[in-house]
């Protein structure tokens, strides 16, 4: 089983315990919205912070607080959704439910709250609990993929890197690498890394399928290939050298390069024969930030017509905050035995968070005050998580109609 169609999801999925709270029949249907909760608070409590309205209760430097709570808090909470959604179906083996789930989360949960509050609580308890979480999800990661015999073992390495990158960057917050931004550009490359294998598995795969359904035979989307794996490479390459040196020439080229290479790529998957299904559509517009932040990352350093920070936001808010609910939305529709249809308010939760992103990254071009610029950016991409909350946690833990509970 691929990691594409694996994420077309399954209302019956193996293995899963009758005897658990329908909530707690796999880790997707609660850390996926306690993600979308938190990515609302993040960007809430940072856009006030960054007002003057409030201080932050933790120790680190509230940039530094804003920029890992989305990437290890939020996207930590989405991968362990995805993989509690993902595993059973690469396996076959059955899907964790119970107290383990409830274990995992409150687990995930106790890590925000001593990050938030480390003005108080030793950081170290913060650094603890947030590695020993992204651990769990390798350690169950492995197991299951070890135990079938799956060919998904890359996503062991990135799951490995991920939490090592997190460890470095608490490290960091207490003073204990030389490099502060080693930890939060190793994770922030890893996770657009994931994007770039995922996201170009299934964005072409399932616009293939749902062309094919349509009685559409020609002009189909290229599927993976040798070209493919090579952009993946020149992506990788590029954010090595980024990691290593963000403000050199030679890593902007290789960015701009990337960037151009997986516009070619995404160019090749026939999106906007797609336009009259959102929920294909979708993961076209999401993964064209990748190839736009990429490039406009590059261009920063080059020729600084936009700063750094549009750059890291086109890649932050728009690519990973986009594809990332593009995923949310379609797995727990597919794995809930809802239909994979987008109905208004999930189509209002995709405009509200490309319209935020993109007015986040143009913000210093527009004749408006810099912090009612953001603030309105901020308010709208957090309103598409809210959105999510109210639409789609429901799903998750609720039967679909005329499906009685087991």
């Amino acid at each position: 089983m691929t990691m594409g169609a694996s994420m077309m999801g399954s209302a019956g999925a193996p293995g899963a315990d009758a005897r658990s709270p329908l909530w707690l029949r796999g880790g997707y249907r609660v850390l996926f919205g306690c993600g979308a909760l938190w990515a609302a608070s993040v960007v809430t409590l940072w856009v006030g912070a960054l007002d003057g309205r409030w201080t932050l209760p933790t120790a680190m430097d509230p940039l530094a607080w804003h920029q890992h709570e989305m990437l290890f808090g939020y996207l930590g909470a989405i991968i362990g959704g995805f993989v509690s959604a993902a595993m059973p179906n690469w396996t076959g083996r059955p899907t964790v439910t119970g107290w383990r789930v409830a274990a995992v989360v409150g687990l995930w949960l106790a890590a925000r709250l001593a990050v938030l509050f480390s003005a108080t609580v030793p950081p170290l308890v913060g650094a603890t609990l947030d590695t020993l979480y992204l651990l769990i999800l390798l350690a169950y990661a492995a197991r299951e993929i070890f135990a079938s015999g799956n060919r998904n073992k890359p996503i062991l390495i990135i799951l490995f890197l991920f939490a090592a990158a997190c460890a470095l960057d608490h490290a960091a917050m207490m003073g204990a690498l030389a490099d502060p931004a080693l930890g939060v550009h190793m994770g922030f490359a890893l996770i657009l890394l994931l994007i770039s294998l995922i996201g170009g598995r299934i964005t072409p795969a399932f616009t293939r399928n749902w062309l094919m359904r349509r009685g559409s035979s020609e002009g189909l989307p290229t599927l993976p290939n040798r070209f493919d794996m090579a952009v993946i490479g020149m992506t990788a390459l590029a954010l090595a050298a980024w990691i290593a040196g963000p403000a050199r020439p030679v890593a902007a080229g290789l960015l701009i390069v990337a960037g151009g290479l997986q516009l070619v790529r995404l160019a090749r998957w026939a999106g906007l024969k797609a336009l009259g299904d959102p929920l294909v559509f979708v993961l076209h517009l999401s993964y064209a930030w990748l190839p736009a932040g990429l490039i406009l990352l590059g261009c920063a350093t080059l020729h600084p017509l936009l700063p750094v920070s549009s750059a890291v936001h086109a890649l932050g808010a728009g690519a990973m905050g986009a594809m990332t609910l593009a995923v949310m939305t379609r797995a727990t529709r597919g794995h809930t035995g809802r239909p994979l249809e987008a109905d208004r308010a999930t189509v209002l939760i995709y405009i509200f968070v490309h319209s935020g992103a993109l007015l986040r990254v143009i913000a210093p071009l527009l004749p408006f005050d810099y912090m009612a610029v953001i603030a309105v950016a901020g308010g709208l991409w957090a309103a598409a998580f809210l959105l999510f909350l109210l639409v789609y946690v429901p799903m998750a833990v609720r039967p679909a109609p005329g499906v009685r509970a087991a």
